[in-house]
């Protein structure tokens, strides 16, 4: 073959290429107007649920069950003030509650609504003995208990391990997932962020009244820009005409971008208190008055971990175990990232069925 004919070929195959490659995009752009049809359509949870108590903007979720409850001691999520609760029932397949729900937990889920400036001065104060208790004393008398079973997740797990501190009676076994305890840790780029030197939270929530969504979306973001702003979006572009790719991507996303404001003094307070002076660990903290003692917890724990989390780091985690009194105390951690530990696909195979197990085993029936 002559050197002009492979310049030819070359030339050829190269104008080939750009075309295949040209179609391919547009072909991949003409599915975007269906894509956001799809997006405006998303359900938010998968499971048949209804609200059985109602305080203020703050309701109470009941999944319904076919089947009667096998178990006694009802079981409550208490989620984090950050985002919406129903990662925790993002879809069939995908959800933390379904795992419960199938194995007999009469099954509940604290839904604290959407805060408005008039709620800027709830503090720990207001969850620890105001909402918690009154949701834990309504399940009682509904359920004709003397004790709940209490998963916390993420900063609904820190508040969880309060509430559990201060009324260990109430509590019969308390599982914690991704919840911050030990805040002295320098992994991670929130705990950086908030130093005192860096973050002068007294002047934030004084000039916001609570903590915007948007700050909060944007810090998520930004502790892994590459991925999040970069990498997510080409990677969706490629997989456009996967429809459950996209069907999963968009009830992911939904969830990410569906971002709700946090009461500006508990937000304070969660700052100051925790990430910058580590009271709840060092045995300082006092709400209304009273000490935060860890070691009054009692009752069964599960830790569960995430070995990649980049907001709560097992080191944040980790240390909870040796501050309470339970005699009866186990670990899992799991190789995910904070989110991972609710809807990753280990998660469901692993995590989650021993989980059930462990509360099953603890639970009267």
């Amino acid at each position: 073959m002559s050197p002009q004919q492979e310049y030819t070929n070359a030339w050829s195959d190269l104008s080939q290429a750009v075309m295949d490659e040209s179609m391919l995009q547009m072909r991949r752009m003409s599915k975007l107007p269906g894509v956001l049809e799809k997006a405006k359509k998303t359900s938010k949870g998968a499971s048949k649920s209804e609200v059985v108590h109602q305080d203020g903007r703050v309701k109470l979720l009941h999944y319904v069950s076919d089947e009667p409850p096998k178990y006694r001691q009802p079981l409550l999520f208490v989620f984090a003030l950050v985002n919406r609760p129903y990662i925790l029932d993002l879809m069939p397949g995908k959800s933390v509650v379904e795992h419960f729900v199938k194995a007999g937990f009469d099954t509940y889920l604290v839904d604290w609504g959407k805060p408005t400036h008039a709620d800027r001065n709830e503090s720990m104060d207001t969850y620890v003995n105001g909402y918690i208790p009154r949701i834990v004393n309504h399940l009682e008398h509904r359920c004709d208990v003397k004790q709940v079973n209490i998963l916390g997740y993420c900063m609904g797990g820190t508040l969880s391990s309060m509430y559990t501190a201060l009324h260990p009676k109430q509590v019969r076994n308390l599982i914690l997932l991704a919840a911050g305890i030990d805040f002295s840790t320098r992994e991670g780029l929130l705990n950086l962020w908030s130093d005192k030197e860096n973050f002068d939270v007294d002047g934030f929530v004084d000039a916001f009244g609570n903590c915007p969504a948007e700050f909060l979306q944007w810090s998520f973001l930004m502790l892994n820009p590459v991925q999040n702003l970069m990498q997510k979006p080409i990677s969706f572009l490629e997989r456009i005409e996967d429809d459950k790719f996209v069907n999963n991507f968009l009830t992911m996303e939904t969830w990410l971008n569906d971002n709700i404001a946090v009461p500006g003094e508990v937000y304070r307070e969660f700052v100051k208190y925790l990430y910058q002076q580590n009271q709840l660990t060092n045995g300082e903290l006092t709400i209304n008055s009273k000490r935060v003692d860890l070691k009054q917890i009692t009752c069964p724990v599960l830790n569960l971990m995430a070995r990649r989390d980049d907001l709560v780091p097992c080191a944040q985690s980790e240390p909870f175990n040796d501050l309470v009194g339970s005699s009866d105390r186990k670990s899992i951690k799991l190789d995910a990232g904070h989110i991972g530990l609710a809807v990753g696909s280990r998660a469901q195979r692993e995590l989650w069925p021993e989980a059930v197990k462990w509360l099953a085993e603890r639970t009267e029936t």
